[in-house]
C-alpha cells in the first residue's frame, strides 16, 4: 500500500521494497560515497569548504571554532549528522592522513597513534592554500550551482578545481555494491603526466606511469612492488601495491645492533601496530625479535632488539614484514563519478583525461563569464563618454527635465544600464584626468576582449592556457617546495630472504670448563680466567674453552673414541657441573683427552701413546650415539694421548722423556679410522704431545701464564723426516712435555 498525493494506492510489496532500496543505493554511492572524477570531493567535504569559503576562512584570515563550520555545514547544506560531519573535516586537516591537507587545523586533530581529536567546540579550523587553489574561479561562473535540501540556498555541484585533487589526496569510500580505493600522489609527479597527456592525448600507461611512478603516502615507506604489476593496476584502475617500513641499522658496537624504525605504512596506527607486534612476541611468533620500544616523539623511532648477535637486520625486518603491518597493501580501485554523474573504474589515463576536461570547460565557462563583464563594463563607459562629450547638455537635461531618463535615452539613444550609471556619478569623476582615464580603460578591455575571443575559437590557445596553469601549478607545489617533495620512495620488488632455522635459535658465549676428574660445567658471559675456578677437593681444571651456546663440543677420549655433545645441553655454571661419563659411554678405565669446538670442514691431527697417528676431518669424527665413533684404533696397554687441530705447514710430535721431532705436516695421511702411520721413533719412551704451526709464525708453548715462541731459526735444528727420535728440547721449553 503506498500513499501519494493523498491518494492510497495497492503495491506489490517486492516492488516497494525495491524501488526504496534502489533509492537508497542511488543516494549512497552518489550523495556518500562515491567522489567526482573532476575535483575529487565527496559532497560532505565540497559543502565544508563552501561553507569555510562563505565565512570568509582564507588562509590569511584568522580561524573559527570547527563547530562553527560543522554548524553552518549542517543547516544550510548537509542534512545528516554533526559528528559525521566533523570526523570529515578532521580528516582534512590531518597531515598524516592526507597528503595535501586542505584544512589548516589549530588545537587537537588527533595522531597518528589512532587519538581521537578534540570536540569540535575546542579546535580551530580555517582553509589551506590548496583549499583556496580548488576553489578559484567559483565566483565567475566557472562551475554549475545547484539548491540546498531546504530550497534556501544554493551550492556547487562541482568545484573549479585547479587542483588535480582526487590523485593527489586520493579517496576512500564504501557505497551499495560498490567501493572505492584511491591512494595519494605526488602533485608535481601529476603534472608531468597531464603536461604529457596534454601534448599526446593517445599516451600509454607505461608512459603516464614512467612520469607519475606510484603511490605518494603522507607517512612515507617504501613502496615495493614490480613495475608490471604497477601498469597493470593503473591500465585496468584495479590493482594493489605493496609498502614497507622505512628503517635503519644503529650500531651499538662490539657486534651489536638495533633496527630503527622511522617511517611506517600509510593508515597504520602506531600504538596498534606496537601492540600486535608484542602479541606476537608473547606468543612465540616473532624468535628473531628481542624487544621492541617507542622512543617516537614529533617523528616516528619504533627501536628493535634482535633476539641474538646470528640474526641480521634483513632476516629481522623479513620476519617482521611476514607477519606483521611493517609490510601493508593499499588497494588501489578507481571507482568514481564521472562527468556525467555515473560511476565506474576508470584508468590512469582517463582520470587524467576527465581532469583536463573538466579544467577545459571551466576555461571556457571563465572565459565567457570575463566577456560578458567586459561588454557589461564597456557598455557604461561608453554612456560615461556621452556625459564628456556632452556635459553641459547633460546637466541642463537633469536640472530643467522632469523625466531626465526618458529624455536622456531618447535623445542619445541609451540603455536603462548606461542611465542609471550617469545618475549614479559623483561631480567629482567630472574631470578632464578621468576622461583620459576612461579611455584608456576603453582601451584596455577592449583589447582583453579580442584576446578572451580569440582564445574561444582557437583550440591551441586554450591548451597552451591549459598547459600554463599546470606549469604554475607545479611551481607553487611541486618538488621544489617543501610540501611537494616526494616523501615514499620506489624501489624494485624485493628478493625473499630466507630465514634459516639456526638464526632462530639463541646464540650465547660461555666458557666450557673441564676438570681432570672429567667433571664439566658452562659459565655464562665474558672469559673466565683460570685462576678464579674451583674445583672439588682433589680435582683441579684440565680445559678451559670458549664457546657459543649453537656449536657441538666433540671430546676425544683415551680409548680412541671421539663423543659428540651440543654447548646448549652441559650444565650451567653452578656447583661443580656434571662427570661427562653420565652423558657418554666412555668405559671404567677412559679419561678425556682433548675438547674440541667443531669446526664443520676443518681437520684434526690424533696420536696415539706408541707414536702412531694420522689427520682426520672433523666431518668424519661427529659421533651420532652416546657410544661414540672410533677413530684411532689402540691395542692392548696402548691409549690415544693426543689431539690438535690441523694448521699451518708443520708438526712438532714431542715424547715424554722431552725428545721432539719437527716435520712437514702434508707427510701424514688423512684417514677417517686406523693406527695411522709412525710419527717418532722410541726407545723405553712413549709419545706425549701433538702440536701443528705455521713455519713462518713459529711454534709457540706455554709456561704458565706466560708464551714463548720458538722461531724457525730456533727450530732447524729439530726439523726432520717422519718417525725419527728426534732430540732434546731447546732451552726455554716447558719443563712439563705439553706444548701448552
Amino acid at each position: 500500500m503506498t500513499v501519494i498525493g493523498g491518494e492510497i494506492r495497492q503495491e506489490a510489496f517486492k516492488d516497494a521494497l525495491s524501488e526504496r532500496y534502489l533509492s537508497y543505493a542511488l543516494s549512497t554511492i552518489m550523495a556518500r560515497s562515491l567522489p567526482d572524477v573532476r575535483d575529487g570531493l565527496k559532497p560532505v567535504h565540497r559543502r565544508l569548504l563552501h561553507a569555510m569559503r562563505q565565512l570568509r576562512l582564507d588562509p590569511d584570515q584568522g580561524y573559527k571554532k570547527c563547530a562553527r563550520v560543522v554548524g553552518d555545514v549542517m543547516g544550510k547544506y548537509h542534512p545528516h549528522g554533526d559528528q559525521a560531519i566533523y570526523d570529515a573535516l578532521v580528516r582534512l586537516a590531518q597531515e598524516f592522513a592526507v597528503r595535501y591537507p586542505l584544512v589548516d587545523g589549530q588545537g587537537n586533530f588527533g595522531n597518528i597513534d589512532g587519538d581521537n581529536a578534540a570536540a569540535m567546540r575546542y579546535t580551530e579550523a580555517r582553509m589551506t592554500d590548496v583549499a583556496l587553489t580548488l576553489l578559484d574561479g567559483i565566483d565567475e561562473d566557472a562551475v554549475d550551482f545547484r539548491d540546498t535540501y531546504d530550497g534556501e540556498g544554493d551550492e556547487p555541484v562541482v568545484l573549479p578545481s585547479n587542483f588535480p585533487n582526487l590523485l593527489a589526496n586520493g579517496a576512500t569510500g564504501i557505497a551499495v555494491g560498490m567501493a572505492t580505493s584511491i591512494p595519494p600522489h605526488n602533485v608535481g609527479e601529476i603534472c608531468d603526466a597531464l603536461s604529457h597527456l596534454l601534448k599526446t592525448p593517445n599516451a600509454t600507461i607505461a608512459k603516464l606511469v614512467s612520469l607519475m611512478p606510484g603511490p605518494d603516502f603522507p607517512t612515507g615507506g617504501v613502496l615495493v612492488e614490480g613495475r608490471e604489476t604497477i601498469v597493470e593496476a593503473y591500465g585496468s584502475g584495479r590493482g594493489s601495491f605493496r609498502i614497507r617500513t622505512r628503517w635503519e641499522e644503529e650500531s651499538l658496537g662490539r657486534g651489536q645492533y638495533q633496527v630503527v624504525v622511522t617511517e611506517i605504512p600509510y593508515q597504520v596506527q602506531k600504538s596498534r601496530l606496537v601492540e600486535r607486534i608484542a602479541e606476537l612476541m608473547h606468543a612465540r611468533k616473532l624468535p628473531l625479535l628481542g624487544d621492541i620500544r617507542d622512543e617516537s616523539a614529533d617523528d616516528i623511532r619504533l627501536v628493535l632488539d634482535p633476539k641474538n648477535r646470528n640474526v641480521t637486520p634483513e632476516m629481522l625486518m623479513e620476519s617482521l614484514f611476514r607477519n606483521t603491518d611493517m609490510e601493508s597493501r593499499v588497494g588501489l580501485n578507481m571507482n568514481v563519478l564521472d562527468a556525467e554523474n555515473v560511476p565506474r573504474v576508470m584508468s590512469l589515463r582517463e582520470v587524467l583525461q576527465a581532469y583536463l576536461d573538466h579544467r577545459h570547460d571551466v576555461l571556457v565557462r571563465r572565459t565567457k563569464f570575463r566577456l560578458e563583464k567586459i561588454a557589461d563594463r564597456l557598455d557604461v563607459l561608453c554612456g560615461y563618454m556621452v556625459v564628456f562629450l556632452n556635459l553641459d547638455e547633460v546637466i541642463a537635461v537633469i536640472r530643467e527635465e522632469d523625466d531626465p531618463r526618458a529624455v536622456m535615452k531618447k535623445k542619445w539613444k541609451l540603455n536603462d544600464a548606461q542611465v542609471d550609471a550617469i545618475l549614479n556619478m559623483r561631480l567629482r569623476s567630472l574631470r578632464r584626468l578621468e576622461e583620459i582615464a576612461i579611455r584608456e580603460e576603453i582601451d584596455a578591455l577592449e583589447g582583453e576582449q579580442k584576446s578572451l575571443k580569440g582564445l574561444l575559437r582557437d583550440n591551441k590557445k586554450r591548451q597552451k592556457a591549459l598547459m600554463e596553469e599546470i606549469v604554475d601549478l607545479k611551481k607553487r607545489f611541486g618538488p621544489k617546495t617543501e610540501i611537494g617533495r616526494r616523501r615514499t620512495d620506489i624501489a624494485d620488488a624485493p628478493e625473499p630472504v630466507a630465514v634459516p632455522v639456526d638464526a632462530m635459535i639463541e646464540r650465547e658465549s660461555v666458557t666450557i670448563v673441564c676438570s681432570e676428574k672429567g667433571w664439566v660445567r658452562t659459565i655464562k658471559g665474558q672469559s673466565v680466567e683460570p685462576k678464579e675456578l674451583k674445583f672439588k677437593e682433589g680435582d683441579r681444571g684440565k680445559f678451559v674453552l670458549r664457546a657459543e651456546t649453537t656449536d657441538k663440543l666433540l671430546v676425544f677420549a683415551t680409548n680412541g673414541r671421539f663423543y659428540t655433545v651440543g654447548v646448549d645441553r652441559l650444565p650451567g655454571g653452578r656447583g661443580h657441573g656434571e662427570p661427562l661419563s653420565l652423558m657418554f659411554d666412555l668405559g671404567n678405565d677412559a679419561d678425556i683427552v682433548a675438547l674440541q669446538v667443531y669446526k664443520p670442514g676443518a681437520k684434526l691431527v690424533v696420536a696415539s701413546g706408541d707414536g702412531r697417528g694420522f689427520v682426520v676431518p672433523e666431518d668424519e669424527v661427529v659421533a651420532q650415539t652416546k657410544g661414540g665413533k672410533q677413530v684411532l684404533n689402540v691395542k692392548g696397554d696402548i691409549e690415544a694421548v693426543a689431539c690438535a687441530r690441523a694448521v699451518g705447514d708443520h708438526i712438532a710430535v714431542l715424547g715424554k722423556k722431552r725428545k721432539m721431532v719437527v716435520f712437514p705436516l702434508s707427510e701424514l695421511p688423512a684417514m677417517s679410522r686406523g693406527r695411522g702411520v709412525k710419527l717418532q721413533s722410541y726407545s723405553n719412551d712413549s709419545l706425549a704431545d701433538v702440536a701443528t704451526f705455521a713455519m713462518s709464525e713459529g711454534l709457540t708453548t706455554r709456561t704458565g701464564d706466560r708464551h714463548r715462541t720458538f722461531t724457525a731459526e730456533e727450530l732447524k735444528d729439530w726439523v726432520g723426516k717422519r718417525a725419527q727420535a728426534g732430540r732434546k728440547v731447546p732451552r726455554g721449553f716447558p719443563s712439563a712435555p705439553r706444548f701448552t
